[in-house]
């Protein structure tokens, strides 16, 4: 495949914006001083199937039922550990309670 000058030359044009803009990003993420608290943990889809023994079509469902607080930052998803440890407390059996908490406790310490 060829791509002539002009083209490679609006593709990096692009690239170059698009990379400057999630810069920015890091930027004022990096300048807050204080995005979340220090004890304050975030688990991504990965970590909290996991760490709940659920698969990520179940984390979907309780996303999409309004069960489980979540936000995404680039197309990635993610849980604050206080959200939860409200959900667990609320939803699951107390023996899912006492083994999430023993697992985020040991994270913790990590």
């Amino acid at each position: 495949m060829y791509i002539n000058n002009e083209d490679f030359e609006k593709w990096m044009a692009k690239l170059s914006k698009k990379l400057s803009e999630i810069g920015q990003d890091i930027k004022s993420l990096i300048n807050t001083s204080e995005v979340f608290s220090e004890e304050e943990k975030l688990l991504d889809n990965q970590d909290l199937a996991f760490l709940l023994k659920v698969s990520f079509r179940t984390l979907q469902r309780y996303r999409t039922s309004g069960k489980l607080p979540y936000f995404m930052i680039a197309h990635k998803t993610y849980y604050r550990t206080v959200d939860v440890r409200n959900f667990v407390r609320e939803h699951m059996d107390s023996q899912t309670w006492q083994e999430f908490e023993k697992q985020a406790d040991s994270s913790k310490s990590t």
